[in-house]
């Protein structure tokens, strides 16, 4: 990607990887590095899992590829959650793709690779991004809490890193919780009831997706999946 960043030219991409593993960080630090402070006027976001239908191809995506990039010679248009798009939608967006392949570049940003299409997939360059490693969150972690005067000893910041399972999107959700809750020194037993706290939130929001949805579709059973594939539990 360095690479990439050094030559100003970038190709399609796809950043894989499960949630929480830096995916949008680093497509909003590409675009950083390549347009600078006013990256956001050439990197447009969309979550696709707002709206999964081919509309959202026609009306938004295609019209805001057509929109002539203000510097260097393409513009980039980040597609979160792509893998909820649904098939005739990802068959639009292959057209819109190669139409405006001159002056856009697409970033899809997927917790799941294998549900892009074909032909799109074999048009991206994939980054497959890992579950962070305790040591890695750590580092991180040290650096917050000292910056938010947060007290945790090195034992309740490992054990706060290791029930993360890799998301720093959580560790940044249950440090949050501390800093509301002002405690004056936080304990590994905290750590033990704001995880159980957050995974039991996750929970209610996969019931309100099984009981709000229009279909006992992809989105609802793909997040069960991966909150399964994990290691933990739906007991709760």
């Amino acid at each position: 990607m360095k690479r990439f960043v050094k030559s100003g030219e970038i190709p399609h991409m796809m950043f894989s990887g499960p949630p929480g593993t830096g995916k949008t960080a680093t497509a909003v630090a590409l675009a950083r590095e390549l347009f600078g402070e006013e990256y956001h006027k050439c990197f447009k976001e969309i979550n696709a899992s707002d709206d999964r239908g081919i509309k959202v191809v026609r009306e938004r995506i295609k019209n805001l590829a057509a929109i002539a990039p203000l510097k260097l010679n393409y513009k980039i248009i980040f597609l979160d959650e792509s893998d909820e798009l649904t098939r005739d939608a990802q068959a639009a967006l292959r057209r819109t793709i190669e139409s405006t392949s001159d002056t856009c570049r697409f970033i899809f940003s997927c917790n799941y690779p294998n549900k892009i299409i074909e032909p799109i997939a074999d048009r991206l360059v994939e980054f497959r991004f890992k579950p962070l490693k305790s040591l890695e969150m750590k580092i991180l972690v040290d650096k917050i809490i000292k910056e938010e005067n947060i007290n945790m000893s090195n034992e309740t910041v490992s054990t706060l890193c290791v029930l993360s399972l890799g998301s720093m999107r959580k560790v940044l959700k249950i440090l949050t919780l501390i800093k509301m809750a002002e405690l004056e020194k936080v304990t590994t037993d905290d750590i033990y009831e704001m995880v159980q706290w957050v995974d039991e939130e996750y929970i209610l929001d996969l019931e309100r997706e099984a009981f709000c949805s229009l279909c006992g579709e992809p989105k609802t059973q793909a997040r069960i999946e991966h909150f399964l594939s994990t290691g933990q539990k739906l007991s709760n």
